[in-house]
């Protein structure tokens, strides 16, 4: 199974993606869309940013865990990642969306 854009719609009736890894394991969420074509475009913003220096900005919870968000060029958050073990296993995440989000495919699930 290859990467891909998981498009789906909330219980609220508006949109959201997940970027998943091949092996199936959620890497990138994003927020919350009313509109389904500004998910798509989440979608399209997260493949232009993806490589792009400095993207992606590393945070830690109270607990400690560390997680990323991607942020497009104007500062505003395109997705976030789940909580780590640690900030070598965050690294990892991060390098998995630079090399998985640019050619994933779409799976839309919202019809």
């Amino acid at each position: 199974m290859a990467a891909k854009f998981e498009l789906k719609k909330a219980k609220d009736g508006q949109f959201m993606f997940n970027l998943k890894a091949a092996n199936g394991q959620v890497i990138l969420t994003s927020e919350l869309y009313k509109q389904k074509s500004s998910a798509e475009n989440g979608i399209e913003s997260v493949r232009k940013n993806a490589n792009r220096e400095g993207a992606f900005e590393a945070k830690a919870n109270s607990k400690g865990e560390p997680y990323f968000i991607l942020k497009a060029t104007n500062g505003q958050e395109i997705g976030r990642s789940e909580y780590y073990s640690g900030n070598s296993a965050m690294e990892n995440g991060i390098a998995s969306v630079k090399t998985n989000a640019p050619d994933a495919k779409i799976d839309d699930t919202t019809a």
